[in-house]
């Protein structure tokens, strides 16, 4: 699906919006796209105009929650298919998703996308071909794109956030100019479709699976052994694992994935809130 143009307002923005109407104000200026921009707002008494559309006036909003425009109101950025998937504002302008309450990626401390570009550092994607297993809204994809990747093959199984990047401007399109045609964005559970990409066919990957929990699948043996049957030799890996409290689960999940990944044929530490490893 194509990605939105239309504005994308937090509980501020609407706020604003409505706060500059009712002080008799014909324009508002700002950011309308989670701040990759800003552009001015033609306010009327009933609705009002952005970039050549005419749009009204947003309802009651909630904190912690994004609204698009859905052809008649602007409603939040969510959806229920067997769970409820949100995009989530954050502090840093780059938004979260949340799945059933939990949040998907670590926004505490830094942007989300801010903290991906940390991790792909360390798969130094420039001029590589780089598998990005599960895609989310595309951040990892995003770092890729901007530090020189050749191309990157990413998957995401959940149709709902699929959605959830069309409407998110900082998630890359992969039909826009920035992207070039090096982003291969595939609808498709890895942990099946994995075993249909050919031997060495990747320079580097990134792996950042939901907790293990939820899908245990992609922290298991069989999946470590086909992502170093795709990966070349000396090729780098990034495993997202997050921090899990030892006390409170009973693991050790990042050591667990490290010792899986040195059966695979891996050369593994761990790194950040995760594991590096190199393909033997």
């Amino acid at each position: 699906m194509p990605h939105s143009t239309a504005p994308l307002l937090t509980q501020t923005t609407a706020t604003a919006l409505i706060a500059a109407r009712d002080a008799g104000l014909s324009e508002w200026q700002g950011s309308l796209d989670l701040g990759r921009s800003t552009g001015t707002a033609r306010l009327g008494a009933s609705d009002w105009e952005w970039r050549g559309m005419r749009y009204p006036y947003p309802g009651k909003t909630r904190d912690r929650t994004l609204y698009y425009f859905d052809g008649e109101d602007f409603v939040p950025v969510s959806r229920f298919a067997g769970a409820l998937i949100k995009l989530v504002p954050t502090p840093w302008d780059v938004p979260t998703f949340e799945i059933d309450g939990i949040k998907m990626l670590p926004t505490s401390k830094a942007s989300p996308l801010d903290d991906a570009r940390r991790k792909v550092a360390l798969v130094a994607p420039r001029g590589k071909t780089v598998l990005d297993t599960c895609g989310g809204l595309g951040y990892f994809a995003a770092c890729c794109l901007a530090d020189g990747v050749a191309r990157i093959v990413s998957f995401e199984k959940n149709d709902s956030v699929l959605w959830l990047r069309t409407l998110n401007p900082w998630s890359p399109d992969p039909d826009s100019a920035e992207a070039g045609g090096r982003l291969q964005l595939q609808q498709g559970d890895v942990s099946r479709e994995i075993a249909a990409l050919p031997d060495a066919a990747f320079d580097a990957a990134l792996h950042d699976p939901p907790r293990f929990g939820i899908a245990g699948e992609l922290y298991a043996q069989t999946f470590y052994d086909q992502l170093a049957r795709v990966l070349k030799r000396g090729g780098r890996l990034f495993h997202y694992t997050g921090s899990p409290n030892k006390l409170t689960s009973g693991r050790d999940v990042p050591r667990e994935v490290a010792r899986r990944l040195e059966k695979a044929g891996f050369q593994a530490q761990l790194a950040l809130d995760g594991v590096l490893a190199v393909r033997r």
